[in-house]
C-alpha cells in the first residue's frame, strides 16, 4: 500500500515502519519521485515533482529545498503545494520529510546523488523482496 499523500510523518511510518523500513529508507525511496508525475485521474494529485521528470537524479531534494510552494487543490479536490513558476508540485507527504529528524537525510541526498543513489538501490531491493523468503543473492 502507497502511503496518502495529504498525510505527515507519522502516516508514512505507520505504513513503511511495520514492513521493516526505517525513517532513511523512506526518504530514499521517496526520491522516486524524481521521476513521473501524479495523474488527477488515477490519484486526486496533479502534477510533476520535478523539473525534468524524466530524469532519475537528486532533483527531488534539490527542488524540495530550493523552492517555496503555495496551498492549492485540485480539481479533485486533493490539498497539494505548487510551484508555479516551475509548474512542479509537492505533496504533503512529500514536504513533511522537511521536518526534523528527516531533514537532515534530505540536505544529505540533496548534496550527495551518489549517496541518494547507494541509499535508494538498498531501500529499493528491501521494497521488492519485502515478503519473499528464500530469496538467492545470484542467480
Amino acid at each position: 500500500r502507497l502511503p496518502d499523500g495529504d498525510k505527515g510523518t507519522d502516516h508514512l511510518r505507520e505504513i513503511f515502519h511495520p514492513k521493516g523500513f526505517t525513517d532513511k529508507d523512506i526518504v530514499a525511496l521517496s526520491g522516486a519521485h524524481t521521476v513521473g508525475k501524479c495523474h488527477a485521474d488515477r490519484s486526486g494529485f496533479d502534477g510533476k515533482w520535478t523539473e525534468d521528470h524524466l530524469t532519475f537524479s537528486n532533483s527531488y531534494f534539490t527542488e524540495m529545498l530550493a523552492k517555496e510552494y503555495a496551498d492549492e487543490t485540485t480539481a479533485q479536490g486533493c490539498p497539494q503545494k505548487a510551484h508555479k513558476a516551475s509548474g512542479t508540485i509537492m505533496l504533503i507527504s512529500d514536504l513533511a520529510l522537511l521536518e526534523a529528524p528527516w531533514r537532515e537525510t534530505v540536505e544529505l541526498y540533496a548534496k550527495d546523488q551518489e549517496a541518494f543513489f547507494k541509499d535508494f538501490t538498498a531501500a529499493w531491493v528491501k521494497l521488492q523482496e519485502n515478503g519473499c523468503t528464500g530469496l538467492r543473492d545470484t542467480l
